[in-house]
């Protein structure tokens, strides 16, 4: 099961790290510069992680080296061809997330093929997924993108600028669909796999005769 991502947050005590992505524990420090004379405190703050030992730069609350995305990373099994879609918009959503939306809904509408639909409409594609027997939750999942990602391409009653929380929460969605639609039946699959032949046969013996 994937576990929740936390986004770097300035002066918080833990969140995953922009560097090694790993949740762990941040300590907080002034940045002085060493003059002549003596030390200047300056308005920059620094972070160290825990885990990687190393250094994350906030200024005026921002951080600022790494460049990170607030939202949390792609799911390892999002196909190769949506993955460039999906981190522009990472890299945009504190900028645009209207933009950032947008892709995320073009990320979806090339997932579809993956999920065994055409990709040419994404309404009718969810109607299909429904047809053979999609889990409600995973229905909302994509209607949710659906909608949020129409409303960035053509505004209608939500305006995401109003709400750009919710350009956040898309990202969860998308890797809450390749999660469930992708890689948990991949690890039941591999897990299949490994059982004996004979096991496997006689399972296909019994699955025959029904």
């Amino acid at each position: 099961m994937k576990h929740q991502y936390y986004p770097p947050k300035f002066e918080e005590k833990q969140f995953h790290c922009p560097l090694c992505n790993v949740f762990a524990s941040q300590s907080w420090y002034y940045v002085k510069i060493d003059t002549p004379n003596n030390w200047i405190t300056t308005e920059f703050r620094a972070s160290y992680c825990s885990h990687c030992r190393d250094w994350s730069f906030w200024y005026d609350g921002r951080l600022m080296v790494p460049n990170a995305s607030p939202v949390e990373p792609k799911h390892h099994d999002l196909p190769v061809d949506c993955q460039a879609d999906y981190e522009e918009a990472r890299d945009i959503v504190s900028r645009s997330p209207r933009g950032a939306v947008a892709l995320l809904r073009l990320c979806l509408q090339k997932l579809m093929p993956h999920l065994g639909e055409g990709g040419e409409n994404i309404n009718d594609d969810i109607k299909s997924l429904v047809a053979k027997g999609l889990p409600p939750m995973v229905q909302q999942a994509l209607d949710v993108c659906r909608v949020v990602g129409n409303n960035a391409v053509h505004p209608g009653e939500l305006d995401i600028h109003d709400t750009p929380e919710i350009a956040h929460q898309l990202f969860r969605m998308i890797n809450f669909i390749v999660a469930d639609r992708i890689a948990r039946p991949k690890e039941i699959q591999a897990l299949y796999a490994q059982l004996p032949q004979g096991a496997i046969d006689a399972i296909a013996k019994r699955d025959s005769n029904k």
